[in-house]
C-alpha cells in the first residue's frame, strides 16, 4: 500500500484522538509508521481512540493547537517527515453556538500548525484536511471542482474556506524555496464509519437512538450529501501524502475526495438503510429548526482520479453496511474492537488490490 512510503516514516497527526484521527493512526501504524499524535483529549464517550487503546501504540501528546509554543516543542522533539493536520472544530451546528472557538481553531490553529511545520526542519510534507463544505455552495447537481469559488454560509464552512485560502497564501509566501515542505489540502465529503460518536451527525445519532430503542428524528430528510466511507477518504489523504513525499511540490495544491455519482443518497435514505442493516430502528421526520443546512452538496473528483490515480472503493451500500457492522460488534461487548477495526482495514486493502 502507498508504495511502502510510510514504513518507518515519522508521522505527526493533529487531532489524532478524534474519529478520523483514530482511524488514520491505526492505519499508519499497520503500515509501519512511527506516529506522534497531538490533540485535545477525546471529547466523546465512548471514544474510538480510547476503546482501541491507541494511546498504547503511538506517542500521544495532549495539547491545543492554539498553544503554539507547546505545539512547536512537541513537533521539534518528534522530528516528523510528514504532518497530517486534522485537528478542528468539525461540527456545523456547534459553529452557530461557538463561532469564535470555530474560527480560532480552524484558522489560527491551522496557521500555528503550518508555521510549526516550517520551523521544524525535518518536515517534508503537510496535508491540511479541510472539507467539502468549503465551497460557495449554490446547491446544484454539478459537482464542485477544486477551482470553484470558496465560501460557506455557516461559520464552520466559512472557517474551512479560510483555512484553504490561508494554505494557498502560506504556500505562496513561505514555501517557494527548494528545501521548503510541500503543502496540499484535502477536501472530503460526509464521512461514515464505525467509532464516530459526535453530536449532530446522522449515523452516530441513528446508532444512539437504535440502542436506546428510541425513534430516529431527522430534520432535513431530502438533503443530499456526498456520503463516503472513512477508509476511502483516508486512502485519499495517504495517497496525497505519498505523492508529496515522493514528488514534492508537483502535488502541492488542493484535491477533492468523494464518492461516485451512484453513491449519492439523501438523509432519509441513509437513515433507513442504517436501520435495515442493523435489523431494527424507526425513522421519523422532526420539525426543522431555524439553523441553515444545505440541501444539496456534490463533489467533482476527476482531478484526484486523473492526477493521483485515486478512486472510491466502496459503494454507499457497502459503506453503510461496514459502518453498521462496526457498531453492532462494539455493542456486543465481547469483541476486541482493535482487532475488528484492523480486519476492516485489511478487508479494504484487499478490495483495493482486487479492484486494481
Amino acid at each position: 500500500m502507498f508504495n511502502d512510503i510510510y514504513k518507518n516514516k515519522r508521522v505527526f497527526i493533529t487531532g489524532h484522538s478524534g474519529f478520523k484521527g483514530s482511524w488514520l493512526t491505526l492505519w499508519l501504524l499497520s503500515l509501519g509508521a512511527k506516529v506522534c499524535g497531538y490533540s485535545l483529549e477525546a471529547n466523546t464517550h465512548p471514544s474510538m481512540f480510547e476503546e482501541l487503546r491507541l494511546y498504547g501504540f503511538c506517542n500521544s501528546e495532549y495539547g491545543n493547537i492554539l498553544n503554539v509554543e507547546h505545539l512547536e516543542e512537541v513537533m521539534k522533539e518528534f522530528k516528523p517527515d510528514i504532518v497530517f493536520h486534522l485537528a478542528a472544530q468539525p461540527l456545523v451546528r456547534l459553529s452557530y453556538k461557538e463561532p469564535k472557538l470555530t474560527y480560532e481553531t480552524n484558522v489560527i490553529g491551522t496557521l500555528n500548525v503550518l508555521e510549526a511545520s516550517r520551523k521544524c526542519s525535518s518536515v517534508k510534507a503537510v496535508v491540511n484536511v479541510t472539507t467539502d463544505k468549503c465551497y460557495d455552495n449554490k446547491e446544484t447537481f454539478s459537482g464542485y471542482t477544486e477551482n470553484d469559488s470558496l465560501g460557506g454560509y455557516d461559520m464552520y464552512s466559512s472557517s474551512k474556506a479560510c483555512s484553504e485560502i490561508l494554505s494557498t497564501s502560506f504556500r505562496n509566501s513561505f514555501l517557494q524555496e527548494e528545501n521548503a515542505y510541500a503543502l496540499a489540502t484535502a477536501r472530503a465529503g460526509n464521512i461514515l464509519g464505525g467509532g464516530d460518536w459526535a453530536e449532530d451527525r446522522l449515523v452516530p445519532d441513528c446508532i444512539k437512538c437504535i440502542n436506546k430503542n428510541e425513534p430516529i428524528n431527522i430534520r432535513n430528510p431530502h438533503a443530499v450529501r456526498p456520503w463516503q466511507y472513512i477508509l476511502d477518504s483516508l486512502s485519499g489523504y495517504l495517497l496525497l501524502g505519498q505523492n508529496l513525499l515522493e514528488n514534492g511540490k508537483a502535488y502541492a495544491n488542493s484535491f477533492n475526495f468523494g464518492p461516485d455519482d451512484s453513491s449519492i443518497l439523501n438523509v432519509s435514505e441513509v437513515a433507513k438503510k442504517v436501520c435495515e442493516y442493523y435489523g431494527k430502528g424507526e425513522v421519523v421526520v422532526n420539525k426543522k429548526d431555524n439553523l441553515h443546512e444545505a440541501n444539496l452538496l456534490v463533489l467533482n473528483i476527476e482531478k484526484s482520479e486523473k492526477v493521483l490515480g485515486w478512486k472510491p472503493t466502496y459503494t454507499v451500500e457497502e459503506t453503510i453496511q461496514k459502518t453498521v457492522d462496526w457498531y453492532k460488534n462494539f455493542y456486543k461487548k465481547d469483541v476486541d474492537m482493535y482487532e475488528f477495526s484492523m480486519a476492516q482495514i485489511e478487508d479494504y486493502e484487499d478490495a483495493i488490490a482486487w479492484a486494481n
